[in-house]
């Protein structure tokens, strides 16, 4: 195996991770600046997770574990979204 290939990365993961902490820590703001910001940029989390979780499978599992973590993080900004996060805290 090559260099070049053993070190391939998953850069679709990293920014699913990225996307989906950013909306994580945006979702809080009140006055539905919140809901907007974090939960627009968590849409946009969970289409690179799907993505990124097809491109880690066809490579053996590489780059999955961004992945459940942005995964996790887009599951936590719907959750505190459907508590009122964004809106009235």
């Amino acid at each position: 195996m090559s260099n070049a290939a053993a070190r391939t990365r998953n850069p679709t993961a990293w920014a699913a991770f990225w996307v989906g902490l950013a909306g994580l820590v945006l979702m809080p703001i009140p006055l539905f600046i919140g809901l907007i910001l974090g939960g627009g940029l968590s849409l946009i989390a969970a289409v690179l997770v799907v993505i990124a979780l097809l491109k880690g499978l066809a490579r053996s599992g590489r780059g999955i574990a961004p992945v459940v973590f942005a995964a996790i993080f887009v599951l936590l900004t719907w959750g505190g979204i459907s508590i009122g996060g964004g809106t009235i805290w």
